[in-house]
C-alpha cells in the first residue's frame, strides 16, 4: 500500500529566525524605579532593555544612539523632564508615560504631545505593563484608569459650548460637557429617558431610546461609543474588561439592529433618518 502521508513542503529548509526582541529604554530619575523597570522586563525572553536615563535629555540621547522599539519615559525629572523631551522622542520611537504624576492636565498635555499610552504607578500590574509595552509598539495605546478618566474629560471639554444652534450647522449643540470621568455614572441617562436628536429637517425632535431596551450598562457604554472612544478606552472608564465591553456591545448591536459603530451612534443620537419616527 503507497504511503498516503503529506510531505512536508519545508523539509530542509532551516527553521525561522526567532524574532528580535522588543528594544526598550527606560527613562526615570529614580534609580530603584529604573531597576526595578529593568529587571521586570528584562525578564522576558521578548524584551530587552537597552538603556537607562535619569533625564530627558539622557533619554534622547539613549534613543538617538540605540534607536529603542519603545521608551518608557516619566514625567518630572531634573533638568530637562518628560513632558519637553517628549516631542523628541515621538520622532524616534513610540513614547509610553510611565509615572507618579495623574494630574489631569498633564496627561492632556502628555496625549497632546505625541505619547502613545499613560500609565500611572499603582494603577497597574506587571503583566499589564509588560503588555502595554508589547502593544503600544503596534501602535495600541495604554491607559490606566486615571489617564483614561483624563482623557474622557478631554473630549468631553472639546465639545461646543451648549448655546443657540447656528443656522448653517448640521447638527444640534450637544449637551453641557462634564469636567471629570467621575460625572460619568450621574451624566449616563436613565434607560427609558428621552432624549433630543436631530430630525435632519432643522428641527430638534424627542429621541425615546427606552424602545431600545439597553440596560443601564449598556446604555452607558452606548454613551460612550458615542464619543468615539475605543474599546480599550472604554474598558478603561468602565473599570471592566475588553472582552466584555465586546460582549455588551454585540448585545447592544443586536437591540439597535445595527452591524457597525456609526450606525449604533447613529441611532442612539437620534441622527439616523427615522430615528424618531412612532414618536408623534
Amino acid at each position: 500500500m503507497p504511503d498516503q502521508t503529506t510531505p512536508n513542503p519545508f523539509e530542509g529548509f532551516p527553521p525561522p529566525a526567532p524574532a528580535a526582541p522588543l528594544r526598550v529604554v527606560v527613562a526615570d530619575d529614580n534609580p530603584v524605579v529604573r531597576a526595578g523597570l529593568t529587571a521586570l522586563l528584562s525578564g522576558r525572553a521578548d524584551i530587552t532593555v537597552v538603556a537607562e536615563a535619569a533625564d530627558g535629555r539622557a533619554a534622547w540621547e539613549a534613543a538617538q544612539q540605540h534607536r529603542p522599539d519603545v521608551v518608557l519615559l516619566d514625567v518630572r525629572m531634573p533638568g530637562v523632564d518628560g513632558l519637553s523631551a517628549l516631542p523628541y522622542l515621538v520622532r524616534i520611537a513610540p513614547v509610553m508615560m510611565l509615572t507618579y504624576s495623574n494630574e489631569s492636565e498633564i496627561v492632556q498635555e502628555a496625549l497632546r504631545l505625541g505619547a502613545g499610552g499613560y500609565l500611572v504607578h499603582g494603577e497597574f500590574t506587571a503583566d499589564e505593563l509588560v503588555t502595554a509595552v508589547r502593544d503600544i509598539k503596534e501602535g495600541r495605546a495604554h491607559f490606566t484608569p486615571t489617564a483614561a478618566g483624563a482623557l474622557v474629560a478631554r473630549v468631553r471639554q472639546d465639545q461646543p459650548p451648549t448655546g443657540a444652534i447656528a443656522h448653517d450647522h448640521p447638527f444640534p449643540t450637544p449637551p453641557e460637557p462634564a469636567t471629570s470621568a467621575n460625572h460619568l455614572s450621574r451624566l449616563q441617562p436613565r434607560v427609558g429617558q428621552s432624549s433630543s436628536g436631530w430630525t435632519g429637517g432643522g428641527r430638534l425632535a424627542a429621541v425615546d431610546r427606552s424602545r431600545f431596551q439597553l440596560s443601564a450598562r449598556e446604555a452607558e457604554i452606548m454613551d460612550l461609543i458615542a464619543t468615539g472612544m475605543t474599546n480599550q478606552q472604554i474598558a478603561a472608564t468602565c473599570f471592566i474588561s475588553e472582552k466584555t465591553v465586546k460582549n455588551h456591545i454585540n448585545r447592544i448591536f443586536a437591540k439597535l439592529h445595527s452591524t457597525s459603530r456609526s450606525e449604533a451612534a447613529a441611532k442612539w443620537l437620534g441622527t439616523a433618518p427615522g430615528s424618531t419616527r412612532g414618536l408623534g
